[in-house]
């Protein structure tokens, strides 16, 4: 757990984050252990490992507040509490929370020669969510893509895995193009990736003003 002017960021494993100070909010919930009822849960896209149908139903109550793209349309809708469907570049509010949807796509991480994982017209989504006055970024499953140039935040939640993302050299160029304050690794340890990928993201910015914490997971 790392806090942040009394807002904590809790890594709950892969992408997966559970951010609390007045309320609880979760992104990308998958393989939770210590599950909690969530009043703002954030989702980037459909793949499994980020849209957990069976992480959601542990957390997601009548009071919740659903976020995602609309292609997780009719996975969630069977879940109780409200969905908002949001696309790149929509700003909303929800439980005195400011979202920002920005784009989350590969330019360079193929399924089959000239096929992406996450292409850009799909329409996936990273987020900037606004905590009393902190600003924080979910980038999602992507690359360094050009867009990240507009993103500004005190933190910043990058993946560093490689595969299906960012490798941790291609991270180290995204941070040092968003330069928040602090950045916090992630999308390894299952699925794709290893901790080596976060201790290289780390020292590659230490010579940075960048602080890197790496988080161990709840």
């Amino acid at each position: 757990m790392f806090e942040y002017n009394n807002i904590k960021i809790i890594w709950t494993g892969h992408d997966g984050f559970k951010i609390k100070n007045r309320i609880t909010i979760y992104i990308d919930p998958y393989g939770l252990s210590k599950p909690e009822p969530a009043d703002l849960v954030l989702i980037t896209h459909e793949h499994f490992d980020h849209l957990s149908k069976g992480d959601l139903e542990k957390i997601v109550t009548s009071k919740t507040v659903l976020v995602g793209p609309y292609e997780i349309k009719n996975i969630v809708e069977t879940l109780p509490g409200v969905k908002v469907y949001v696309k790149p570049g929509d700003i909303i509010e929800e439980v005195g929370v400011k979202i920002w949807a920005v784009p989350a796509y590969n330019i360079n991480k193929f399924r089959s020669p000239g096929v992406v994982f996450h292409p850009r017209e799909e329409l996936k989504v990273g987020f900037v969510i606004e905590v009393d006055g902190v600003k924080i970024y979910h980038a999602g499953d992507t690359d360094n893509i050009p867009e990240l140039k507009g993103i500004e935040c005190d933190i910043a939640l990058l993946p560093v895995s490689g595969t299906y993302v960012m490798t941790a050299d291609e991270a180290v160029d995204a941070a040092k193009t968003i330069n928040p304050k602090v950045a916090i690794p992630m999308h390894y340890g299952a699925i794709v990736g290893s901790k080596d990928d976060a201790f290289r993201f780390r020292d590659k910015l230490s010579a940075t003003d960048i602080k890197v914490i790496i988080l161990e997971k709840e």
